[in-house]
């Protein structure tokens, strides 16, 4: 979704000092929200944790955004932004532009592989992750399933845990924190019963500067018209819940064998691997040695303070 008015709404709430509720108009209608009113509280309890330890720990949110993400890079260089993109340099495009919602979406420009980022927010490591979206896109594209018809033939389940909440991108972040996938998980859950303006201010508790709760807000806010009513987008919610039932299952899940059939859910791993082309999928490097992978998905348990006995009683 782009909004034609994100500067100017942003200017107006800024200068009413934050009681303004923005009036967001899109460059195409189609794109206002008609689903993902629904949220779920689950993971609410998890979430909270989750992020009062990682604040409790850094401070305010500035240090964390500094620790997990490192350098806002020159929006201008465009080059170096490509660079960090894992494995794939050369093969992507990245546009730079203020207009999208979130802090990223992959899709194709001239029929190149482009990465439309979200310049005010990026991070230097944070781009490092698109590899791992652009080689499932890469792989599904070998794959009998590429398409609607394909995926109705196999049955595919919906892939969004596995692509949204992969967390190889994590694997980049000196701090290994969830943070920022438990905040989106409540603002989206916070955002169903508050207008923008209060939903601003109620993520004063975790988020200090107001130009990154700006940026939460108009994430789960984007796709309404009039945002002084509750509700919003709920599809943040599935980077945290990806995460946490690709790390109950991480001692099944073939994380090769995955990356390997493209955008398919782990659950439609088994029925699909003999119906798969496997004839040199992309595999990104830090997915080469299964054991040093492993140690990393233990230690972002750790620091994030989950068990397997906590994941049991959350995911059945």
């Amino acid at each position: 979704m782009k909004l034609s008015n994100l500067q100017e709404g942003k200017n107006a709430f800024f200068k009413s000092h934050f009681t303004y509720n923005p009036q967001f108009k899109y460059t195409d209608p189609a794109s206002i929200l008609s689903r993902h009113r629904q949220t779920s509280n689950r993971f609410v309890g998890v979430a909270i944790d989750i992020v009062e330890e990682t604040l409790q720990k850094y401070g305010n949110s500035d240090i964390l955004e500094q620790a997990t993400g490192c350098n806002l890079l020159p929006k201008k260089d465009q080059s170096s932004w490509e660079k960090k993109s894992e494995g794939c340099y050369d093969e992507i495009a990245v546009n730079l532009t203020k207009d999208v919602i979130s802090q990223g979406s992959m899709g194709n420009v001239n029929k190149k592989p482009t990465m439309a980022i979200n310049a005010c927010m990026a991070r230097d490591l944070w781009l490092q992750g698109i590899g791992t979206h652009y080689f499932r896109t890469f792989n599904n594209s070998l794959q009998p399933w590429s398409n609607s018809k394909g995926c109705e033939k196999y049955g595919l389940k919906s892939a969004n845990l596995a692509e949204e909440g992969c967390i190889h991108s994590l694997l980049f972040y000196p701090a290994l924190s969830l943070c920022q996938h438990a905040l989106l998980y409540l603002t989206d859950y916070q955002a169903s019963s508050m207008s923008f303006s209060e939903l601003f201010e109620h993520l004063e508790i975790f988020v200090k500067d107001p130009h990154t709760r700006w940026h939460y807000c108009k994430g789960t806010k984007g796709g309404l018209t009039d945002t002084s009513q509750p509700g919003g987008c709920n599809k943040d919610q599935v980077y945290l819940e990806g995460v946490l039932y690709i790390l109950k299952h991480r001692h099944t899940i073939d994380f090769n064998l995955l990356m390997s059939l493209g955008k398919v859910s782990y659950e439609d791993i088994d029925h699909l691997k003999n119906s798969a082309m496997l004839t040199d999928p992309r595999i990104p490097q830090f997915l080469q040695d299964r054991n040093r992978y492993t140690k990393c998905l233990e230690k972002i348990m750790m620091v994030n303070g989950l068990t397997d006995t906590l994941l049991k009683t959350l995911i059945y």
